[in-house]
């Protein structure tokens, strides 16, 4: 008998492709998610922490020669006493701590998950044939062109004469941004749209720290290694990076998550919204910035934000204006294949019983107004696309439905697996 179990388990165990490429690429953008997370909360912490305390500097007599200010700090049961140069020292200090991996691993991570789960299915998560017609390889270059051409743009408008005045500069800024975010929505899908903003956003984010910061600050260490006096103009440029940086942050945490949130990205004034995100983001910002600097307490900031999100929400409910019948686009190659699977008529009856009174364009279940994720399974090509997703979250794994709450059996599950397998196998 137990020879009999092993048996059946080892065939149980043969029948499962642990190097399917589903699984792997699921896996891989786990991982890499990961770190994304880790290092990005590094880099925001230390940033966050170096504008608190910049700002909370504090000027006395007897500071040494070339201090700027100082600032006593209580943390972890100990006491630090923190002095800023606003150009260098006298003498090079034996150990100087550089923060610069958190960025540069923070976009590294970032943009090799932006290839493993956008690029790899641009089809999917990409393109939307309602907002345009383009194939995964134009959508992938118009990414990586806007991208590149973004940092570009932002560099030279800083660097211009326009860019010595912050204020103009960061309003020009933000009309651009605005002009980004419905250009996006009328290339990508809402989901795309809101994440390559962020990207362009958090690209600009690190090569400000990789090509200008940290450059800037190791040509004030070699001067001063050399006995040069160095140059202020480097603090000060390095200084208004910082600064965008500093009000970046938050709305680039939002448009990363907000591909959890249809509400958010998949609604017909979305590039309305991805622009009030970055006022709230200024708000929240010169709240905390304010604070730290103990020019008062803002409050008035807070009631901006909270208006501001009321908008957002108001916006997310107006219906989505139409003009003539949608038609639904042609099935893929691979589509074809899942289609025309020969349990696939189980798999859309099960998927129909099970999903979709969550997953559809009226959602019927109580309490969700709009698809998850904005995944809608109702029709043929539908199911089809999102074949990857219902396979890994209800077929090898138990993730759908949430809590089981349509009592999928396993029998269906198995179903699903072994339809989805079958039809890609090869």
């Amino acid at each position: 008998m137990l020879a009999g179990r092993f048996w059946q388990i080892g065939a149980k165990f043969g029948r499962i492709r642990m190097f399917d490429y589903p699984l792997v690429m699921e896996w891989l953008a786990l991982g890499t998610r990961w770190v994304h997370i880790i290092t990005a909360i590094a880099w925001i912490g230390s940033s966050f922490y170096f504008i608190a305390l910049d700002l909370g500097l504090r000027q006395r007599e007897g500071l040494p020669e070339g201090a700027y200010g100082e600032e006593w700090q209580v943390h972890g049961g100990g006491f630090y006493h923190i002095q800023k140069y606003l150009v260098a020292p006298e003498a090079m200090p034996a150990h100087l701590t550089w923060f610069k991996w958190e960025s540069y691993a923070t976009w590294l991570s970032g943009f090799t998950l932006l290839m493993l789960v956008y690029y790899a299915r641009a089809d999917l998560f990409m393109i939307d044939t309602d907002v345009m017609e383009i194939t995964p390889l134009v959508a992938i270059s118009i990414s990586v062109a806007s991208i590149v051409i973004g940092w570009f743009a932002y560099d030279l408008l800083c660097k211009s004469k326009f860019g010595q005045d912050n204020t103009r500069l960061m309003i020009l800024l933000y009309v651009i941004l605005v002009v980004l975010a419905w250009g996006f929505t009328q290339v990508f899908s809402g989901r795309a749209a809101f994440l390559h903003l962020g990207a362009i956003t958090a690209t600009i984010m690190s090569a400000n720290v990789f090509l200008v910061i940290i450059p800037n600050q190791k040509i004030v260490v070699a001067d001063l290694i050399a006995g040069r006096k160095p140059d202020p103009k480097y603090g000060r440029i390095a200084k208004q990076r910082s600064t965008h940086n500093n009000y970046l942050t938050l709305p680039v945490i939002f448009l990363m998550l907000s591909n959890h949130y249809p509400l958010a990205f998949g609604t017909q004034y979305n590039w309305v919204i991805a622009s009030l995100v970055f006022l709230m983001g200024v708000t929240i910002r010169h709240y905390f910035n304010t604070r730290h600097a103990r020019k008062g307490n803002p409050v008035w900031t807070w009631v901006a934000t909270t208006v501001l999100f009321l908008l957002i929400m108001w916006l997310s409910t107006l219906p989505k204006a139409l003009t003539g019948e949608l038609k639904e686009a042609a099935l893929t190659p691979a589509e074809e294949r899942l289609v025309a699977s020969a349990d696939f008529g189980d798999v859309r009856d099960t998927v129909l019983g099970r999903c979709s009174m969550c997953h559809a364009a009226e959602p019927m279940w109580d309490g969700i107004g709009v698809a998850p994720k904005g995944v809608v399974l109702e029709t043929d090509k539908q199911i089809a696309a999102h074949a990857i997703q219902i396979y890994l979250q209800a077929g090898r794994s138990r993730a759908m439905p949430p809590g089981n709450i349509t009592y999928m059996e396993e029998a269906e599950r198995q179903l699903i697996a072994e339809w989805y397998e079958a039809a890609t196998r090869g």
